[in-house]
């Protein structure tokens, strides 16, 4: 497997994370989203997405975009361990709390819509930051109350294995914590992100620990 990442998008931290759950090892392919305008816009990358966005994975011949998609391929082509519970009610619960970061989150705090707010809205480096904060701030105040309420809820998201839930919430809490956010307000969501660091799944999947890391 090949995987088009950078160290520091949200969205291809979730694709490591899911390929080290499963134990599948795989080619890092950077794809620097910020030097030289951005890796992405070049033509040789825009040829494998033509989204210029990262994540892509690519298994022999099937080339998959989109973290989500990512993840729930590997966990139907890999079915161990399963990154989401055996019954309805339960995946359901855990495809709402990554559709709460992947939908609603993370898209206000993406590296392009940063960059329109500076170019096109005229936010300096101040109030983009401001934005970042609350929008994350904004959407955790949130899952904080739904998980710390939730008797579903184990060591992780949903119970006490690692599931998509977690997958998706680890990175969120590390752009959180890169922008200033206290997650001192959310101690449900930093418990549980302190979990997912004592397993090398996630570790080995930080940001810092990526050969393209700055």
């Amino acid at each position: 497997m090949k995987l088009y990442s950078y160290f520091r998008s949200s969205a291809a931290f979730r694709a490591r994370i899911a390929l080290n759950l499963k134990g599948l090892p795989y080619e890092y392919l950077p794809v620097h989203l910020v030097r030289d305008g951005g890796e992405q816009h070049a033509p040789a990358y825009r040829s494998v997405a033509p989204e210029g966005l990262v994540p892509v994975l690519v298994d022999g011949d099937v080339t998959v975009h989109q973290s989500l998609a990512i993840i729930e391929y590997l966990d139907e082509t890999h079915p161990q361990p399963p990154l989401l519970p055996a019954d309805a009610t339960g995946r359901a619960a855990v495809r709402a709390i990554a559709l709460d970061i992947a939908c609603d989150i993370h898209p206000l705090c993406n590296t392009r819509v940063l960059k329109y707010l500076g170019t096109h809205c005229g936010l300096d480096k101040e109030g983009s930051e401001d934005w970042i904060r609350h929008w994350i701030s904004t959407g955790f105040a949130a899952l904080e109350t739904r998980l710390a309420h939730d008797p579903s809820r184990g060591a992780f998201c949903h119970g006490d294995a690692p599931t998509l839930a977690d997958i998706m919430l680890v990175p969120q809490v590390f752009n959180a914590r890169r922008f200033g956010v206290d997650m001192g307000r959310f101690p449900t969501l930093a418990a549980i992100d302190a979990r997912c660091a004592e397993l090398a799944a996630f570790a080995d999947a930080a940001p810092a620990k990526q050969p393209d890391a700055e």
